[in-house]
């Protein structure tokens, strides 16, 4: 009973230092952002559109901040328990270090299942549905909410999208077939839109090259034969880092199966799916803190030495995510390697003082 009544006080400080440091990263991010953009104001679109924008995206910006807020909150919880000799009478009264890190690590868990629920759920959907309403705001009732520009391999074809309606009409499309490395043909349509299980084309204008010249001609209408769906192309054009799990899952199955790289997807479904080992490798990082070589210093540098360890963390993904591509090993690896490193050294410095 005092061992359960132990761990829910644990949890309750650490819990609660989480929540204060994530609503001060996100005000602090927002703040930021919001004088960033405000020189997006202009027309219908005022400095209130702007807030509402940023406040649509606040679960998108609740998954980035999440890591570094367990991290820092962990650090206080335990620091401020540290300062006022709490473990050291936990640890006195015979309660193991492994004890202890188990307790925070349980509301950690939560935060662990809120993360994923969200980035799942709930931002993908905020992120598509704020954008949309910016543009609305920005163009009026009238606009149709587009998504961005990119490029497709198909068989013996290359594509070029301009972009894709929320009417699953795609604008300015662009096919570019090749007879090995020659280009043979190039067809252009204005828009296509989604009909009875195709695509049909409008306004296409279709070149083919030859040795000794070329020859156009001019359709108003034509099926586009493809096996590209709307699901699939909204994908395409979509920003891979809002998508959700399952969506960078099937999204990446379906470049491998055309023969192309999924390195990008691949890597952000793994940062997604290795949430949990990720938080728990920064608990035991701040735990070694509280216990180790910096349980005697002030808070302030306990949370100071925790911001740059965050910070070291990240930089190391964002390194090794290109050289995944590089050297060509799995963008799994560019996610474990700092995940399982930080873990290392927090379990070195835990048993060192344990």
């Amino acid at each position: 009973m005092l061992a359960d009544r132990l761990d829910r006080y644990i949890a309750r400080n650490v819990l609660g230092a989480i929540i204060v440091v994530q609503f001060v990263l996100l005000g602090l991010d927002i703040t930021i952002a919001y004088i960033g953009d405000l020189s997006d104001v202009q027309g219908n679109f005022t400095a209130f559109d702007v807030f509402l924008y940023l406040l649509m995206r606040v679960p998108w910006r609740f998954y980035q901040y999440a890591p570094v807020a367990v991290l820092i909150g962990a650090l206080i919880g335990l620091g401020s328990m540290a300062s006022s000799n709490e473990l050291t009478v936990m640890r006195a009264s015979g309660r193991s270090l492994a004890r202890i890190v188990w307790g925070v690590m349980k509301p950690v868990l939560l935060v662990v299942v809120a993360v994923l629920l969200v980035a799942e759920f709930v931002s993908p959907r905020t992120e598509q549905f704020a954008e949309a309403w910016r543009l609305e705001q920005r163009q009026g009732e009238s606009a149709q909410p587009a998504s961005r520009s990119g490029w497709q391999f198909e068989g013996d074809s290359v594509y070029r999208f301009g972009a894709i309606r929320a009417d699953e009409v795609v604008l300015d499309l662009t096919r570019y077939r090749f007879d090995g490395r020659r280009l043979v043909e190039a067809t252009h349509a204005d828009r296509a839109h989604w009909e009875e299980g195709a695509w049909r084309l409008a306004n296409i204008t279709t070149t083919r090259i030859y040795d000794d010249r070329t020859e156009s001609d001019y359709q108003a209408s034509a099926v586009w034969e493809t096996q590209i769906t709307p699901v699939q192309l909204e994908r395409l054009l979509r920003s891979v880092d809002s998508q959700a799990p399952s969506e960078l899952w099937a999204y990446s199955r379906y470049l491998q199966e055309q023969g192309l790289t999924a390195d990008q997807p691949l890597l952000y479904f793994w940062q997604k799916v290795l949430m949990p080992l990720t938080m728990g490798s920064l608990v035991l990082i701040a735990a070694s803190f509280v216990f180790g070589p910096l349980r005697t210093v002030a808070a302030g540098t306990r949370v100071f030495y925790g911001v740059v360890t965050g910070l070291t963390f990240k930089y190391m993904q964002d390194l090794l995510a290109p050289a995944s591509t590089i050297f060509g090993f799995s963008p799994v690896w560019a996610v474990l390697v700092p995940t399982l490193a930080c873990a290392a050294v927090g379990i070195y410095f835990l048993r060192r003082n344990g």
